[in-house]
């Protein structure tokens, strides 16, 4: 199992947790549109920290947007598995051909 797959398993176990015992419970309580709003936060900061070059502050905030996104997405019961699935399905397309076969 992968960090993430490791993450993404804990987030679930806490998904019913009491919220006063679990930050990640406590995020979930909030409902996925206080998830979607922490993650953008934090993708934000991740921005602002590339921009200025700093590498240690980016990788820190770079942690912060995978676990704040595995969040989100537990929030609206979307798995890691099936967007791997899509990464897997996209891999080997130019990325051009990919977007224009969204439609």
């Amino acid at each position: 199992m992968t960090t993430l797959e490791t993450l993404a398993a804990t987030i679930a176990a806490r998904k019913g947790a009491d919220p006063e015992s679990s930050w990640t419970a406590k995020l979930l309580a909030k409902g996925p549109e206080k998830c979607a709003e922490k993650f953008g936060e934090e993708a934000v900061e991740a921005i602002i920290e590339a921009v200025k070059g700093d590498r240690a502050r980016l990788t820190s905030e770079a942690a912060d947007v995978l676990y704040h996104l595995l969040v989100m997405l537990a929030a609206r019961d979307v798995a890691l598995a099936d967007v791997l699935a899509e990464l897997d399905r996209r891999s080997g397309l130019s990325g051009i051909a990919e977007k224009d076969g969204r439609g």
